[in-house]
């Protein structure tokens, strides 16, 4: 098979021009088949923004090697399909399997555990998405906080409630399958070929769904409103958990010999009781800071020009190293989105941002981010990070009002160090409701400085990044996990054996993609064990 790489595709010429383009690149050379591999938007000169194209195309009755090598085309190659296979391992044994968690790593753990035999039981602390939905809305409308459902915690993990993103920085051959089977749960087909693939959250919570019913389907089994409270631990191999109902308050305990962590970002609790239970652990740098929105329009029109209008909603992606020595950076950002309430703990206020499938929002949001290093917390204590975020949120809560509204800023004010009294062009989308404020006094004043530094500088880059009414939000805390969870790198397992760690709550991943493929990974290897035991 051939690969074609930067092909120009004009904004409004029809995709079947491609194949002429594809001819003459070949020298009219025949071919059977032509594939769409990669999409994405030039937009490094305004007068010209286009599409390139990458194609995989099959030549009829020729000899690809020697085609590509007569071309002598930079842009061609050879490329053979790799196809992911997993381990040949069938299960006797009477455990099955315990998987804890039910975000990517979680579910795609379970799913290829379900389909090769394996019968996986899934705990899960929160409630199934349908459920989560109106806890979430209950929260919304009446400040009525579930701490076991709610943006964070529960079906398909706090990814459910974003903008979807798939793209990753990870090279891995489980990717394509994770997209495939993205794709075979309803998720939109051009997450194959996109640069920057979504799903967005209205599909998501659909596909996390039928992701659920098909692992049942096969023989696994979902627990909902299942949280995990202890190990069980003998002669230092894991061989249950102890789980409380948080419908009924019962504690029961599950037999395995197979356990897989897959807990996310955001379970201190269970971090609280791994540490308890002597699972090794260490600090591992994070970042914590604002969202900040800006009208949709007036990015798409930054990033395309005239073009905009042609165009889906413009993204950006920005990062700077400052003169203070601090690295600060944009994450998660949300086109057409709106801003969330994302607390898991009483008296708390985290945002998190969301976009729909269609992104048709009139405001553009992104965390705005500032590292933390293990130096800044003051303490050796595994946890030392938690906790520095912590008091940020509830910081927050009591600046925001005591009633979890959202502390806010407008950026020509913050960068002025006064308060906001009021909002400006851009309405806020945070829910359940915006206290305008100065949210410097919701930080460490090395996160607020560079904060200011960062957003004068992500202004030269992309004019009115700093627009006087942009909304700052805080605050912004859950991008990551402030804990690794140390685990072997060849066996996934962590100090106490049996016992696995996946995805992002571990520190092992980071995004729904590089999530989902650890938590594959970590199936293999849970049947990779268990085949070498039996």
């Amino acid at each position: 098979m051939i690969r074609i790489n930067n092909i120009e595709m004009g904004i409004d010429e029809p995709f079947h021009n491609i194949n002429d383009k594809v001819r003459k690149i070949l020298g009219n050379s025949e071919f059977t088949g032509l594939r769409l591999v990669k999409k994405s938007i030039d937009a490094r000169r305004k007068s010209n923004v286009h599409y390139i194209c990458s194609v995989d195309v099959t030549i009829k009755n020729s000899n690809e090697e020697k085609l590509a090598a007569k071309l002598k085309n930079r842009n061609i190659s050879v490329v053979s399909p790799e196809k992911y296979i997993f381990p040949n391992v069938t299960h006797s044994s009477d455990f099955r399997p315990i998987i804890i968690g039910t975000g990517p790593a979680g579910l795609f753990c379970g799913l290829m555990l379900a389909k090769h035999g394996f019968r996986p039981i899934i705990l899960e602390r929160g409630k199934c998405v349908e459920e989560r939905r109106m806890d979430i809305e209950a929260f919304y409308n009446n400040r009525i906080l579930n701490t076991n459902s709610n943006i964070q915690f529960g079906e398909g993990g706090a990814g459910t409630f974003s903008d979807g993103k798939l793209t990753t920085g990870i090279k891995d051959i489980r990717i394509i399958t994770v997209l495939n089977e993205f794709v075979n749960y309803g998720a939109p087909e051009e997450i194959l070929y996109l640069a920057k693939p979504h799903i967005g959250t209205d599909n998501l919570q659909r596909v996390v769904k039928n992701i659920r019913n098909d692992i049942i389907k096969m023989g696994g089994e979902v627990r909902f409103n299942s949280r995990v409270c202890d190990l069980i631990i003998e002669n230092g191999s894991i061989r249950g958990v102890k789980v409380e109902n948080r419908i009924s308050g019962e504690i029961y305990e599950l037999y395995s010999d197979k356990v897989v962590l897959a807990t996310g970002h955001s379970g201190r609790d269970t971090f609280e009781m791994l540490n308890r239970c002597g699972v090794e652990m260490v600090q591992k740098p994070f970042s914590v800071g604002v969202r900040i929105e800006h009208p949709q329009i007036e990015i798409s029109k930054q990033m395309y020009g005239d073009f905009h209008k042609k165009l889906p909603p413009a993204d950006y992606k920005l990062s700077a190293h400052l003169e203070n020595g601090r690295s600060i950076y944009t994450f998660c950002m949300c086109p057409g989105g709106y801003v969330m309430g994302s607390a898991s703990e009483v008296n708390s206020v985290v945002t998190n941002g969301m976009s729909n499938y269609k992104r048709d929002g009139e405001n553009a949001n992104s965390a705005v981010l500032v590292g933390v290093n293990p130096s800044d917390l003051g303490s050796d204590n595994p946890l030392a990070g938690i906790e520095f975020q912590r008091s940020i949120e509830r910081k927050a809560f009591e600046v925001g009002g005591n009633n979890y509204n959202a502390p806010i800023t407008l950026v020509g004010d913050f960068l002025k160090k006064r308060p906001s009294t009021g909002i400006g062009s851009v309405m806020p989308t945070y829910r359940p409701n915006v206290t305008p404020c100065d949210i410097s006094e919701v930080f460490p004043s090395f996160v607020t400085d560079t904060l200011r530094l960062g957003l004068k500088e992500f202004d030269r880059k992309l004019k009115g990044f700093a627009m006087n009414d942009a909304v700052l939000t805080a605050a912004e805390t859950r991008s990551s996990s402030p804990v690794r969870l140390v685990r072997d790198s060849e066996t996934m397992q962590l100090n106490i054996k049996g016992l696995f760690s996946a995805g992002e709550g571990g520190g092992h991943a980071g995004g729904i993609t590089s999530s989902a493929v650890d938590g594959i990974k970590c199936a293999e290897r849970v049947a990779e064990l268990i085949k070498n035991e039996e």
